[in-house]
C-alpha cells in the first residue's frame, strides 16, 4: 500500500473514531440527564 493511501486511511479511521466518540458521549450524556430527571421529578412526590 502506498504511504499516501495509507495516511489518507489513517485519516478516515480517526474522524470516524471522533464521530462516533461524539455521538456516544451526548448519547451517554442524555442518559444522566434522564435519570436526574427522574430522580426530581420523584423527590418532588
Amino acid at each position: 500500500m502506498s504511504s499516501k493511501r495509507a495516511m489518507r486511511q489513517a485519516q478516515k479511521q480517526a474522524y470516524a473514531k471522533h464521530r462516533s466518540n461524539i455521538t456516544n458521549s451526548r448519547f451517554e450524556l442524555k442518559k444522566k440527564f434522564q435519570t436526574k430527571n427522574k430522580e426530581v421529578k420523584k423527590n418532588k412526590n
